[in-house]
């Protein structure tokens, strides 16, 4: 599916080295103030170019359509464009046939019968520029409440930072080229990748997520939980593998005493459920992590298959991530910002009272 959303509906087009790519936010209330330059810098922050990431370079230069007048929503849908402008698709051409390992070239043929070849077409990364507008938008309806979410890279390869979760610093992930949580860290975390470049291969990251100003209420029961809205969101990133909220895979190995949130005086004493109970939030923090495998396009000879069932030997060309995990944080932020946009919406209408509080009943 290319829409997603209950309330608040996404909906992504484009292809790698098509014309253009792009997204619709069907649902957005009317009277939110829009940022354009915010819009950008979010985009800016996806964009490669630099020796830690693809060195294709797009200006990704936001385009509205429709949706906003004289700085703010008009509660119809918001269109935004992004026109490629730096595509090469020749890179692709001596391979066209051939299925790259790790891919999606091999399930997209077998499903669909025929695939773009051209840098994967809609399976590409390159998709991800629609999700990082979407989720700017959403973070201007989300600013509204004081809901702040904030992304940085805490792992790559086989490097993890050892600080507490409290002690990861976003403000420095705001101005490292690689979004990196833990200073201490930038300079091991750039050396690691930039040996995976020079070794033509490539390196997994993981990427930790929090959420401030959260609210009591966000998430549906059953079938919709919040958590479970965050990893159907979250494992649909390209290179995505792994999804942990609050202690994660960590909580298996606890006993029920060390894992409950004891709660007392209306408030609680820990947090290692990361800001959900039943699928609901608990107006504590929302705390997740991320975790991308490495980037599938490497420059060593692979064997493969061609989509007539030769075997082959296969050295791609193109430009690609030596670790997407980097650039894939960007995109984490993005999808979470879209799940809690939705969310805000659906919970206005949860009960009786607050339907009466939105139309100042009694």
């Amino acid at each position: 599916m290319n829409t997603f959303g209950t309330r608040l509906k996404f909906t992504s087009f484009g292809e790698s080295h098509g014309v253009a790519v792009g997204c619709v936010i069907d649902g957005m209330p009317a009277g939110v103030k829009f940022d354009e330059e915010f819009l950008q810098n979010e985009l800016d922050k996806r964009k490669g170019g630099n020796q830690f990431s693809t060195p294709r370079k797009e200006s990704d230069k936001a385009q509205v359509l429709s949706g906003v007048f004289e700085g703010y929503t008009t509660g119809h849908p918001i269109a935004i464009v992004v026109f490629n402008e730096n595509a090469r698709s020749k890179d692709y051409n001596d391979f066209k046939d051939v299925f790259r390992p790790a891919h999606a070239d091999f399930t997209y043929f077998h499903k669909y019968g025929l695939r773009d070849y051209r840098g994967g077409g809609r399976s590409s990364a390159r998709e991800s520029v629609a999700r990082v507008a979407g989720g700017a938008v959403c973070a201007m309806l989300l600013n509204e409440f004081d809901i702040c979410v904030q992304s940085g890279v805490f792992g790559v390869g086989r490097l993890k930072s050892n600080l507490n979760e409290d002690q990861f610093d976003f403000k420095w992930a705001q101005e490292s080229e690689i979004f990196c949580l833990d200073p201490s860290l930038e300079n091991d975390f750039k050396a690691e990748i930039l040996n995976a470049k020079k070794s033509k291969d490539s390196l997994g990251a993981a990427v930790f997520t929090r959420v401030t100003g959260m609210m009591k209420g966000f998430g549906e029961v059953l079938y919709d939980k919040l958590d479970s809205k965050l990893a159907h969101a979250l494992m649909g990133i390209n290179a995505v593998k792994a999804v942990e909220i609050g202690e994660g895979i960590n909580a298996s190995k606890m006993y029920g005493s060390q894992n409950n949130d004891i709660l007392k005086d209306n408030k609680f004493l820990s947090n290692h459920s990361g800001g959900i109970l039943g699928g609901i939030s608990n107006g504590e923090d929302l705390v997740l992590k991320t975790y991308f495998k490495p980037t599938p396009s490497i420059f060593r000879e692979q064997e493969s298959m061609d989509k007539f069932g030769n075997n082959v030997k296969l050295e791609l060309k193109g430009r690609h991530d030596p670790c997407v995990g980097i650039r894939g944080s960007v995109v984490v932020n993005a999808m979470v910002r879209l799940v809690l946009a939705d969310c805000l919406l659906l919970n206005a209408s949860s009960n009786l009272n607050n339907l009466k509080k939105i139309y100042n009943l009694k």
